[in-house]
């Protein structure tokens, strides 16, 4: 990653904006909404954003900022940024951001347009009845892993909750009372194709994407670790040597691939994992 994503709570906190003009209206509004209260260059602050104009003086601003300490992001100079301002998609609590480190303001905004359409305009409501429902679904899946493995049921493709469907706060009291789990997988084994993330099945990126534990090969490359859920158990070694909970990920080349049950483009450990075929297509499981 060229930068880290966070999320920082701004209301009532001073942030420095230098400027005139449409860019420094532009990200006054957007620190308003955040709940910051813009400020000027001697304020003290953590964050500033210089708007100005004329390279020069913008340079000289960003340099007195930063000898202060503070990190600073200078509008449409990507080479003076500590930091950089997202295209944002908000829905209530949900808050999408889509950076490019600078490099395309035009690109951020095309993917945050598409986005928008994706994304139903109650998920916020969806995100607000889960944090309500935290202690029902608790009671309801007292062991952390089978409750990781009925939330990302619930939340997946065609799911109780599907999130890319309307109306998903209304069904979650439906979801808690039914107490379904979702299916234990055990061992799954990705072998790849190719070194591209994009040759991935969207079952394999739903598999790396939810595994509890990865042991792949040296030679992965990084671009599919990367594809890895953050808080994994991730280290370099064989999946069918791991005695846990939850989903196993397997990650090798095709071409190391042990005797198993293959199917589709994508294979699964036989021992460990029900291999259902009708027809010669592949059948999901889960």
């Amino acid at each position: 990653m060229h930068s880290l994503p966070i999320l920082l709570r701004l209301s009532s906190r001073p942030v420095i904006l230098l400027g005139e003009g449409g860019a420094a209206d532009a990200k006054r509004r957007i620190l308003t909404r955040a709940g910051a209260v813009p400020v000027g260059e001697d304020a003290a602050a953590a964050l500033a954003i210089v708007a100005i104009e004329d390279a020069d003086e913008a340079t000289a601003a960003v340099a007195r900022l930063r000898a202060r300490g503070i990190l600073v992001n200078a509008v449409d100079r990507p080479a003076l940024c500590d930091f950089t301002l997202p295209a944002i998609v908000e829905r209530g609590a949900v808050l999408v951001a889509i950076g490019t480190g600078g490099a395309s303001a035009g690109l951020a905004k095309a993917l945050r347009q598409r986005l928008e359409m994706l994304l139903p305009a109650d998920l916020g409501t969806l995100a607000d009845g889960l944090f309500a429902a935290r202690g029902a679904v608790k009671a309801r899946w007292p062991e952390n892993d089978v409750r990781r493995r009925a939330i990302d049921a619930a939340l997946a493709p065609g799911g109780l909750l599907d999130p890319l469907t309307a109306g998903g706060a209304e069904r979650i009291a439906g979801w808690v009372a039914a107490g379904d789990a979702g299916a234990e997988l055990g061992n799954v084994a990705i072998r790849l194709r190719s070194g591209d993330p994009d040759d991935l099945t969207l079952r394999e990126a739903r598999w790396l994407g939810g595994a509890d534990v990865v042991r792949h090969a040296a030679d992965v490359p990084a671009a599919i670790l990367a594809r890895i859920r953050a808080d994994a158990d991730v280290a370099v070694g064989s999946g069918e040597d791991v005695a846990a909970d939850g989903l196993i990920v397997d990650l090798r080349f095709a071409e190391a691939a042990p005797a198993q049950a293959c199917f589709g483009r994508a294979c699964k450990v036989a021992d460990r994992f029900a291999a259902l075929s009708v027809g010669g297509d592949e059948q999901e499981v889960a």
